[in-house]
């Protein structure tokens, strides 16, 4: 088994493209250990010591490190423990666990502008965030407020404010005119 590695953006964070699938659909997100007991590999990469968020894409896994860590001492240790864990034929997930899509549902009188604001999310954004390592989602509407979550890479990245506030807030402005900001939200 070959696994690449690939940098991203945020200095923290490594992708992992093990080149077999990861995920069927969607991505699951694991920003701290509390919630990986519901994946065998998000459990053996959390016991990697330095480990401090783990993120699954369809294709691909990111790791991200604690500062005080080095990727040349963490690296080799990861990689290991992802091999072992393709080659023992565990599932990534649970059988019970499901990934997710993403998105949060919304009801309310802005139904129609929060389905064009994922479509440009899904069509525009998030594939292009993926090959960096992440995701964002939507989170909420409100008075014209687009409240995104970003996950992976992109949670914690340097240049997330950026990405959001020059790259997202100006697209869903430019084709939703009831757009008049983006915010990030932490979950």
């Amino acid at each position: 088994m070959f696994i690449q590695t690939e940098s991203t953006p945020n200095p923290a964070t490594l992708k992992f493209l093990p080149g077999q699938s990861v995920l069927e659909m969607g991505t699951a997100d694991f920003p701290d250990a509390s919630g990986a007991g519901i994946s065998p590999l998000a459990q053996r990469l959390f016991a990697v010591d330095g480990v401090s968020g783990v993120f699954f894409g369809t294709d691909f896994i990111t790791v991200t490190k604690a500062d005080a860590i080095d990727w040349d001492h963490i690296k080799p240790a990861l990689l290991g423990a992802i091999m072992e864990h393709f080659q023992s034929g565990q599932p990534v997930m649970a059988s019970d666990a499901k990934a997710s899509s993403g998105h949060a549902e919304h009801t309310g009188e802005d139904g129609e502008i929060v389905g064009q604001i994922k479509e440009l999310l899904d069509t525009r954004v998030r594939p292009a965030v993926a090959q960096d390592g992440g995701d964002i989602t939507f989170h909420g509407f409100e008075r014209g407020v687009v409240y995104l979550h970003m996950q992976g890479a992109c949670a914690g990245c340097p240049s997330s404010t950026l990405t959001l506030k020059m790259g997202i807030e100006n697209l869903l402005r430019h084709y939703i005119p009831e757009v008049t900001e983006v915010r990030p939200v932490a979950v």
